[in-house]
């Protein structure tokens, strides 16, 4: 396959749920970890133990870390979470895990409801009203400007990326959800793909940062973000995307409701053969699905039919560009 699908875990996922995905035809996984378990001989104990399914783990994440308060905020205390994050890199290099995640986002992915929509087939899902958003109060005690966050990420850039560099791992941005100028008080960094080529500029245009496309992130925002299918050319020329979130919405903002793949406004057959197209080689996921019932196998299950549905149209659109 052109691109590698894949479904996240957390450490000590479940077996019967390891078994399950490995029964869905997936090889890769994201692990995800808390921050006592970035150790070399608990991560490598957790990639052998997913080896006996068949799973490789593609990338890793500490979420600690990857939208660590501090760090995005600048604050006195980011000097040990750096220094954290610098292990981290130390310990999956030494793994040979390829690549990690980071999101400047201080307070998460913001959404106005996770409720039944218009949209939802009956299914609890995230929905997001623009106004709602920007009439919340400013979370701290003073607002973070678009000059505070692009210095921390500058600043957090300049400590870590020679760690990337030494111990080969890559790190892929994911843009800010919603992608809106600003939120709660603080400046987003990445609202539109402009800004990740500003990221690559502070980078020094260095291979190791690379990007999570979020295609749902791209149709949230529509002609605002970015033309989703210049951007894949673009990015994917230098080889940019690590990974891609697939990801439909019902409509762009102001309001928008998480969808399945087939029920939202964006043609996703059309996204992923413009990827297919473009030779991208990264792995390619379900970054959100409803919300699943706990007594059918919750999140692991819920997963199934949209990353299902992904692997049929990427098959489809490697067959009709005779790709293999």
């Amino acid at each position: 396959m052109s691109m590698r699908p894949q479904v996240s875990v957390k450490y000590g996922e479940k077996e019967e749920n390891l078994s399950f995905i490995q029964q869905m035809g997936i090889s890769y996984v994201s692990l995800g970890l808390d921050l006592e378990q970035v150790q070399i001989e608990t991560i490598k104990s957790e990639q052998q133990r997913l080896l006996r399914y068949g799973l490789r783990v593609s990338d890793a994440y500490c979420m600690k870390l990857q939208k660590n308060r501090a760090i995005i905020l600048g604050k006195e205390e980011r000097k040990g979470y750096i220094e954290l994050f610098q292990k981290m890199i130390q310990v999956f290099g030494c793994l040979e895990i390829p690549f990690t995640s980071i999101a400047w986002q201080p307070n998460g992915v913001l959404r106005s409801a996770r409720t039944v929509g218009q949209y939802t087939r009956g299914g609890i899902s995230a929905i997001a009203d623009q106004k709602e958003i920007e009439a919340r109060p400013i979370l701290e005690d003073h607002i973070y400007t678009e000059e505070d966050m692009w210095n921390s990420f500058s600043y957090f850039i300049e400590k870590i990326l020679p760690e990337c560099e030494k111990y080969n791992v890559k790190l892929a941005l994911h843009p800010n959800d919603p992608p809106l100028p600003d939120m709660e008080g603080v400046h987003s960094l990445i609202y539109n793909s402009a800004c990740f080529d500003r990221a690559f500029s502070i980078a020094g245009n260095s291979p190791f940062l690379g990007m999570k496309l979020c295609v749902g992130c791209w149709l949230e925002g529509g002609d605002r973000f970015g033309d989703l299918f210049e951007d894949i050319e673009h990015f994917n020329s230098d080889g940019r995307i690590l990974c891609v979130h697939f990801r439909n919405v019902s409509s762009t903002l102001p309001y928008f409701e998480e969808t399945l793949a087939e029920d939202g406004y964006a043609n996703m057959y059309e996204i992923m053969k413009a990827l297919v197209k473009s030779n991208c080689d990264a792995v390619i996921s379900i970054d959100h699905a409803f919300r699943g019932n706990e007594s059918l196998g919750g999140r692991t299950v819920n997963m199934a039919y949209p990353t299902g549905y992904l692997k049929g149209l990427l098959h489809a659109a490697e067959s009709e560009l005779n790709i293999t």
